[in-house]
C-alpha cells in the first residue's frame, strides 16, 4: 500500500487517548512512573470502595493507563515492546534515571537520527528514552 492510497479516504481516527501498561503492583508502579520517571499522576480507576485498579500519568503527548491485570480480569503479560518516551537531553535524562535506580539494557544506541536507551519498569514492561537529533526523511 502506498502512502497515497493509505491517506485517500477520510480519517476515522484523529488521536490516541492513551496507551495501557500492565501491572501487578500499582505501588511499585506509582512509585516507578510518579517518583523514578517523575510523570505528574492524573487519574486514579477505582470501583467503590475497592483498592485502586489503575492509575493514569502525563507524559505531555500521551497518557500512560497503568492498570493492575489481575484486578480487570485480563491477562498480565508485560509488554516486550518499548514504548518510547521522548527526552531532550538524553545524556542528562539517563543520569538522573541511573542516579534513581533505573538499570538500563546497553549504552545508548545512536541510530544516525535518534538516541535510545533502553530499559524496564518494575513489571518488566519495555521502556526507553528517545530523542530525536535529525529530521525524518
Amino acid at each position: 500500500m502506498t502512502q497515497e492510497q493509505a491517506t485517500s479516504t477520510a480519517p476515522i481516527v484523529n488521536g490516541v487517548d492513551f496507551l495501557t501498561v500492565c501491572s501487578s503492583d500499582l505501588a511499585a508502579s506509582e512509585e516507578f512512573y510518579g517518583t523514578v520517571l517523575g510523570l505528574p499522576r492524573s487519574s486514579v480507576y477505582q470501583r467503590g470502595d475497592a483498592p485502586a485498579v489503575g492509575l493514569e500519568f502525563e507524559t505531555g503527548s500521551l497518557t500512560l493507563s497503568v492498570v493492575h491485570s489481575q484486578a480487570l480480569g485480563i491477562e498480565y503479560r508485560p509488554n516486550n515492546h518499548p514504548i518510547a518516551l521522548h527526552v531532550d537531553d538524553m545524556e542528562a535524562a539517563r543520569a538522573e534515571l541511573e542516579a534513581r535506580g533505573v538499570v538500563f539494557a546497553a549504552a545508548t544506541m545512536d541510530t544516525g537520527v535518534c538516541h535510545m536507551s533502553h530499559f524496564r519498569d518494575p513489571d518488566g514492561n519495555a521502556l526507553m528514552l528517545h530523542h530525536r537529533y535529525a529530521p525524518r526523511s
